[in-house]
């Protein structure tokens, strides 16, 4: 289900990682490459959920508090839906390329 604040969190997540990259860009560049966004936002993704899944781990042992184990899988699920939400999109603008006339 989506929410307001997963909406917000996703945005927010996003945000990070476009800024992140744009500022690990050559000095002369225009900006950073769509490739390299997608990239970031993918391993944003892949961070989210190794931490979510350390802070599982940490909680069966008793070395975590469970609010910490919520919000780690939270932002893990913000993650994923964000990097569906850009699969998506590419997907459509591909769809919509390749109905135009040539």
């Amino acid at each position: 289900m989506i929410t307001p604040l997963s909406v917000a969190k996703a945005y927010a997540a996003a945000q990070r990682g476009v800024s992140g990259l744009a500022s690990e860009g050559a000095a002369g560049a225009a900006g950073a490459d769509f490739g390299a966004m997608v990239r970031g936002v993918v391993d944003n993704a892949i961070g989210a959920s190794k931490t979510a899944e350390q802070q599982i781990v940490a909680h069966a042992q008793g070395k975590a508090q469970l609010i910490d184990v919520a919000t780690a899988v939270s932002a893990a699920e913000t993650s994923l839906e964000t990097v569906l939400a850009v699969r998506d999109q590419v997907i459509s603008a591909y769809q919509e390329i390749m109905r135009m006339p040539i």
